[in-house]
This record gives C-alpha cells, sequence and structure tokens, in this order.
C-alpha cells in the first residue's frame, strides 16, 4: 500500500475483497510503533459488530476504497482481538500466520524482533 497516505484518510473507508464483495467499514488502523508505518486495519464487518483485521500490505487504496487482496470467509475468519488497544507481537503472528504473510523488515530499516514489536492505533473517534 502507498506509504504516503495519512491512515486517518482510511478510517469511515469501505474494504473491499479480493472478488470485489464489501467486507466492511475501516475502523481503526494500526501502525507499528517502531516505524510508524501502517499495517493493519480493523475493518467492521457487520457481522455480530465484529471487527475483522487486514494487512495492508499488500492492500491497495485507490479511489477512497481499500481493495484487500484475500476472500472474504478468509477475511472474517481472522482471529478477533477486539480493537482500541494495541496488538501483542503474539497477536500479530497470529494475523501474519492466518493470512499467510511473512513477518518481515520494512525496507527503510531492519524489523525489530517479534518480541519488540508493537502496533498503535490511529482511532477514527476520540478516546
Amino acid at each position: 500500500m502507498q506509504t504516503d497516505i495519512d491512515p486517518r484518510s482510511l478510517i469511515g473507508r469501505k474494504a473491499f475483497d479480493r472478488d470485489g464483495a464489501k467486507i466492511g467499514t475501516i475502523d481503526e488502523v494500526y501502525l507499528d510503533d517502531a516505524t510508524g508505518t501502517p499495517e493493519w486495519a480493523a475493518v467492521r464487518t457487520g457481522l455480530f459488530s465484529r471487527d475483522a483485521f487486514v494487512p495492508l500490505e499488500p492492500s491497495t487504496f485507490a479511489d477512497d476504497i481499500l481493495r484487500v487482496p484475500y476472500e472474504r470467509s478468509l477475511i472474517k475468519d481472522a482471529p478477533d482481538f477486539g480493537v482500541g488497544r494495541h496488538l501483542s507481537p503474539e497477536q500479530e503472528i497470529q494475523l501474519y500466520q492466518h493470512y499467510g504473510l511473512e513477518l518481515s523488515a520494512s525496507p527503510e530499516s531492519p524489523a525489530p524482533p517479534p518480541e519488540d514489536r508493537s502496533f498503535g492505533r490511529v482511532a477514527g473517534e476520540e478516546d
């Protein structure tokens, strides 16, 4: 995903799966505390008011829509950690495993070991 996008501009935007099916609306964006890079979005699926975490990389954001390159069923089956707090390193690892992603370094700097990474959030409304 483009790194020059203000994470707050994603809040309230619609998210769609790889087949063009609507997933829901972005509630929050989670930043890597070490790099400040947006890494995860919490998408309100509408199913029992649940938020599903989706990776922002390799997703794309264009025309005010987040397109997530995974099937809707995989997204809805993502681990549910609730929203409103940091993702722990263990939760991050679970999400990476769920989506079949590798925990890797960003091009700008090496990634800290998983136990040193945490993810803060950019909320859609004041805390």
